[in-house]
């Protein structure tokens, strides 16, 4: 009988990131040869590598919990080591992550759909993970909108940050400096509880005067917001996944990757803190959400016309202005999120989604969706289903 490897999980299990990591090992175990696990279900993510693993005679290690510190001290058990972390840099170990600049492209493609031209960051110092999601948002806004700063405070680097009345009159004070409409990225779901808070405490409506945008999708986080808040579902699952594939080959003997694996995010969640259209006109406003509300049943531009009191010309050329595209890359864009979202969460076929997302031929959607991503739809399931 083979012998399991013996596999030390060293992952925060307090967060929902960390659950969802362990839940891409587990999707990978199971059509794959078992381990047998050790995992600590109280450790934090920021506690260093526990002391068992000084005596421990394993095969190998997926840790969240790597510092600069510890990596001498993990290494001389000389057992391949895959290094989830995205607090520090050149760790010198296998690395797999999310990608945090994709995460503020997609961020800011989020709040420029709905009309913002004024956008802030409210991140945490010294965090890489912030520091490149921040860099990835202000990339994308170049030439396309203000930039009106980002606010920073150290982070405690637990799954809970929980700042003092003092951090909250800060947040409030930089957000009350700022203009309106604003839209605000905060690094991750904490942060964008502690920029609504700020909101309410200076009086600004969320989300006519300021829409929110957190990061990690933590469902019942989200949900407490008031309003609920929007955010980014960047994709845990498939780097769990991914780290338990590497470990596997590592331990069978592979060279580790020279470069750091990056994973993308999924898409956004809309929720009541994004919900809105700052357009200032409410002609072009009608249109975009007669777009949103009936691209996928197949609208094309000339039908658009019929619902809003404006030339092709004029509808054009309003359509640039504000959003920087043409009324048909917006009917595109729906219908790709929605596809997107159809191949990453059924098993439907490539049929039967061009007909739920307004193609009459799925050939021409797939012409379509590889154009705008680089990518073919089946391509796209396989990379995102694992």
């Amino acid at each position: 009988m083979r012998r399991r490897p013996h596999v030390a999980l060293i992952i925060d299990t307090l967060g929902v990131y960390g659950r969802r990591i362990l839940r891409g090992i587990n999707h990978y175990l199971f059509s794959h040869l078992p381990w047998s696990i050790y995992l600590d279900p109280y450790h934090r993510l920021k506690d260093s590598p526990p002391r068992w693993l000084t005596g421990w005679h394993g095969d190998g290690i997926i840790c969240r919990s790597i510092t600069p510190g510890s990596v001498e001290r993990l290494r001389k058990l000389k057992i391949p080591i895959v290094n989830l972390n995205d607090s520090f840099t050149d760790l010198d170990l296998p690395t797999i992550r999310s990608d945090d600049h994709a995460i503020g492209r997609l961020a800011a493609d989020h709040l420029l759909e709905r009309g913002f031209r004024c956008f802030a960051f409210c991140g945490f110092a010294a965090s890489a993970w912030s520091r490149r999601r921040q860099e990835g948002f202000a990339a994308a806004l170049q030439q396309r909108g203000e930039w009106c700063g980002a606010y920073e405070s150290p982070w405690g680097g637990g799954s809970r940050y929980c700042p003092g009345e003092q951090e909250y009159e800060k947040i409030s004070r930089w957000l009350a400096s700022l203009p309106q409409p604003l839209g605000v990225l905060a690094c991750n779901d904490e942060r964008g509880h502690h920029v609504l808070d700020a909101c309410q405490r200076i009086g600004a409506t969320v989300p006519d005067e300021v829409a929110v945008l957190g990061v990690d999708d933590d469902d019942l986080l989200c949900s407490l917001c008031r309003p609920p808040l929007s955010s980014v579902v960047p994709n845990p699952e498939r780097i769990g996944y991914e780290a338990a594939a590497l470990l596997d080959r590592l331990m069978a003997g592979a060279k580790p990757p020279r470069q750091e694996i990056l994973i993308e995010p999924l898409g956004v969640t809309s929720r009541q803190s994004t919900d809105v259209l700052a357009l200032g006109d409410p002609d072009l406003a009608a249109a975009v959400r007669c777009i949103r509300e009936h691209a996928c049943e197949g609208i094309t531009v000339s039908e658009l016309l019929k619902h809003v009191p404006l030339s092709r010309s004029i509808l054009e050329r309003r359509f640039r202005q504000y959003l920087g595209h043409s009324p048909q890359a917006e009917i595109w864009a729906v219908q790709l999120k929605r596809v997107k979202q159809l191949l990453a969460e059924t098993d439907l076929s490539l049929e039967q989604i061009a007909t739920l997302t307004g193609y009459k031929h799925p050939e021409y959607m797939n012409v379509v969706f590889k154009r705008l991503t680089g990518q073919t739809p089946g391509r796209y399931r396989r990379l995102v289903k694992g």
